[in-house]
């Protein structure tokens, strides 16, 4: 496989993980979009906590996460939030997370910022 660029897609959604791979940036693009409305659909967490702990409400729950690792150490992907909210963003260990312009999505923007 020497040569060959290759981009993963990592799904991890209440403990179970998934991987595919793809050879072009595009098709893995596609393949995250698919995968995070998929987990968005599903998303519908109720609050936690409150009395002794913090009360953490949906959109500040991560309930799933689509990962891109790609030649070059290129690594990116979008968290989708319990209320079906999705926020885009780079990085591994500092995450730094791309910022939405009006009307545009989050695997919009993940896209414009990886173009």
């Amino acid at each position: 496989m020497a040569g060959k660029r290759l981009f993963r897609v990592v799904v991890r959604s209440r403990g179970e993980v998934r991987k595919d791979s793809y050879r072009e940036l595009a098709d893995a693009l596609a393949a995250i979009e698919r995968a995070g409305a998929e987990l968005a659909d599903g998303a519908s967490v109720r609050p936690v906590g409150g009395s002794v702990l913090r009360r953490l409400e949906p959109v500040q729950q991560v309930v799933g996460r689509v990962e891109l690792r790609g030649p070059g150490r290129l690594r990116a992907g979008v968290d989708v939030r319990g209320d079906g909210s999705s926020e885009a963003f780079t990085g591994r260990v500092r995450r730094t997370l791309v910022e939405q312009r009006p009307g545009e999505s989050a695997y919009e923007a993940l896209r414009r910022q990886l173009s």
